[in-house]
């Protein structure tokens, strides 16, 4: 070390001996961090309660905005704590009188990136404190993110205050901000899990879907009953509060996998922007609780529950299983003026046909998404060849040998001409579009064909009781459904 940067380390040395002589002596039992806050408050910090309120882990960006807002208008800027590893897990009296081990004290902030958007991420404070003055007293509030690793699934905000009831009303006002300036409202959302727990790891921002009516091909007058129950109630909101009718309202979308059912709901999508929707699916349906408390807040909204039979298993002995329970608790927990519509959908009705028959109310509408009929498949397959040179001639033949198939039929269909045209370097044409077809409908491709969503030649379910049969061909009746399945090998000629 050289004779400068000698004489430099003393001079800063002696610099940071007198500067911590000259800091005032901490209030006995007092961190660092709580002698800050005691300056703040002008109180005896140790004899002040603080007050929590937990907030779900999706709503962090909304607790934020909040937060930002109300120490906005004091110029009070968020201050961080250092001291021990467990901080962030220690409550707010913890940080203030710590243990000797645990000096906490003033530090920087912890933020994290949140989406806020589809597209977009918002810097979030995941711990930090803000001293600021509101309603012409000084307030302390402290807000903390999820640590589902370390066992905390929740966000939180506690407050501390000389005066309770000043904690109180600050936290109502954050609530009510929470609500008003919250990134949530008019999006669609899904919830999705961590491998800490069952809490929800936060909300995942879904790009609003397009989806024109035309591009929605089901049965005349099919795609207009589900919307005017779904888009069009919300539409006539006030005349129905008004003439004492509820608002709260369950459509239940039922049919063969492919028919239409999740396009549906994506053009019921596209004609509600500016409603908050809710989309689950598969595992994520666990967060129906979570969902209906969004929806109750954030109306007028949708929750979407698609393969809801994915959670309503046979009955045992013991009735539903629980999930289900949840799912049908959530449906009948809003308050009938609550401007939300619950849409679900299933392959498999007679799974849940009992379970809703006997908790009548929850759902007041379901429609079949029936195969496409002849006319059907003709506007499928124009439509999934659009651009395309085929012949009508050869779309209309091609839509009269696949009776019994669906959309996604007629739409793989489609790619695989387009595909053996590509691979021999020309132009797609009928033949490719007949070879495709004869490929498709060929005996080998009957799993394909079942896959896509076709009728298929399927052996009856379990349980269904077999009332007659001849060599290859059967009738069937499945009396949980009451739906009748048959299969014919022969054919006239």
């Amino acid at each position: 070390m050289d004779e400068h940067t000698q004489e430099f380390a003393e001079t800063f040395t002696s610099f940071l001996r007198q500067a911590m002589e000259q800091m005032p002596a901490p209030a006995e039992g007092l961190t660092p961090f709580g002698e800050l806050v005691r300056q703040h408050l002008g109180a005896d910090v140790t004899e002040i309660p603080s007050v929590e309120q937990v907030i779900a882990s999706h709503r962090l960006v909304d607790a934020d905005l909040a937060l930002v807002a109300l120490a906005e208008p004091s110029g009070a800027t968020p201050v961080g704590v250092t001291g021990s590893h467990m901080r962030d897990q220690a409550p707010l009296p913890e940080l203030i009188k710590g243990p000797q081990h645990a000096q906490f004290a003033p530090g920087p902030v912890d933020y994290v990136s949140v989406p806020d958007g589809p597209d977009s991420v918002r810097r979030v404070m995941s711990f930090g404190v803000y001293l600021l003055h509101w309603e012409g007293a000084p307030i302390v509030a402290l807000q903390r993110a999820a640590r589902p690793e370390r066992g905390r699934g929740h966000a939180s905000i506690e407050v501390l205050a000389a005066d309770s009831e000043l904690a109180s009303r600050f936290l109502l006002e954050h609530g009510r901000l929470m609500l008003s300036l919250s990134v949530l409202r008019g999006q669609v959302l899904s919830f999705t899990g961590n491998e800490y727990g069952s809490n929800a790891a936060g909300a995942t921002f879904l790009p609003r879907p397009q989806v024109a009516a035309d591009d929605v091909v089901l049965a005349p007058g099919v795609l207009e009953t589900v919307a005017r129950h779904v888009v069009g109630m919300g539409e006539q909101r006030e005349a129905l509060l008004a003439a004492g009718q509820h608002l709260k309202r369950g459509v239940l979308l039922y049919g063969p996998p492919g028919t239409g059912k999740t396009l549906t709901v994506r053009h019921l999508l596209s004609r509600t922007p500016g409603t908050t929707a809710v989309l689950l699916t598969g595992t994520s349906i666990r967060f129906i609780t979570e969902a209906a408390e969004l929806a109750r807040a954030m109306q007028p909204a949708i929750v979407v529950l698609e393969d809801v039979d994915l959670v309503a298993m046979e009955r045992g002995m013991f009735g539903p299983q629980p999930l289900l329970f949840a799912v049908l608790d959530a449906l009948d927990g809003l308050d009938g003026d609550a401007d939300v519509a619950f849409v679900l959908t299933t392959n498999r009705v007679e799974v849940l046909e009992r379970a809703l028959a006997e908790r009548p109310g929850r759902v007041d509408l379901a429609v079949e998404i029936a195969l496409p009929d002849d006319e059907a498949r003709r506007r499928l397959f124009r439509r999934y060849a659009e651009g395309l040179q085929f012949s009508d001639e050869a779309l209309a033949a091609a839509a009269e040998r696949a009776e019994g198939t669906t959309g996604s039929f007629a739409k793989e269909l489609v790619r695989r001409a387009v595909l053996t045209a590509a691979e021999a370097g020309r132009a797609v044409s009928d033949a490719d579009l007949a070879e495709a077809l004869d490929g498709l409908l060929a005996g080998s491709a009957q799993l394909t064909r079942r896959l896509l969503g076709g009728a298929g030649d399927s052996e009856p379910e379990e349980g269904t009781e077999v009332l007659q049969h001849g060599e290859g061909d059967w009738v069937a009746y499945a009396p949980a459904s009451g739906m009748t399945f048959t299969r014919t090998t022969s054919h006239p000629g």
